[in-house]
């Protein structure tokens, strides 16, 4: 016990005699010029979280929300028929943390990249097992996790900011996927 007490104040007395300033190490005050930060990206990172009536997470998706910028999007900026990294800058990416159903496709937890190819009525969906990509540029056919079709459906008003979010469906979410003046919805179900 004495020698915890005396190795104690050895350490108090340490510290008052040589006391340690962390900004030492580095430069307090810069200049102007040496305090940079990047610009707010022009399609900012977002993400939308799904979780079960416990509160434990379900499903996350991380993407880029490009705006409309009174352009047209769907067939002229997003080509039709093309694969799209489904928003902008690195590709979609989802992460199922249970076992979910796709379609009738069975998705293993895991973290895909969520491509799409949109279309005047309906768009395919694509999870794709190649991740940390930028773009649609590394996208391989190869790589698919699954692909499902499902119809466009016309939004209510626009959407100026490319938007997704979960919505609770029978026995899993919805991943809703609007922009423009339209949007999709793409069914997950707990697998069983």
């Amino acid at each position: 016990m004495k020698k915890l007490i005396i190795g104690g104040i050895s350490a108090i007395c340490l510290l008052i005699a040589n006391p340690v300033n962390a900004q030492e190490d580095d430069k307090v005050n810069f200049t102007k010029e040496e305090l940079k930060f990047s610009k707010m990206d022009a399609s900012p990172m977002d993400l939308a979280m799904y979780r079960d009536e416990n509160d434990v997470a379900v499903a996350r998706v991380i993407y880029s929300r490009p705006q409309k910028r009174n352009r047209e999007i769907f067939g002229k900026l997003i080509p039709y028929g093309e694969v799209w990294r489904t928003g902008a800058n690195e590709a979609t990416e989802i992460t199922l943390y249970k076992d979910m159903k796709v379609a009738d496709a069975l998705i293993k937890a895991g973290t895909y990249t969520l491509y799409t190819i949109p279309g005047e009525k309906e768009w395919t969906v694509i999870l794709n097992n190649k991740t940390n990509t930028w773009g649609a540029y590394e996208y391989s056919e190869k790589e698919d996790k699954v692909r499902i079709q499902v119809p466009v459906r016309q939004a209510p008003n626009t959407i100026e900011a490319l938007s997704m979010a979960f919505q609770e469906a029978n026995n899993g979410a919805d991943l809703i996927i609007g922009w423009d003046d339209s949007y999709v919805k793409v069914p997950f179900k707990a697998a069983k």
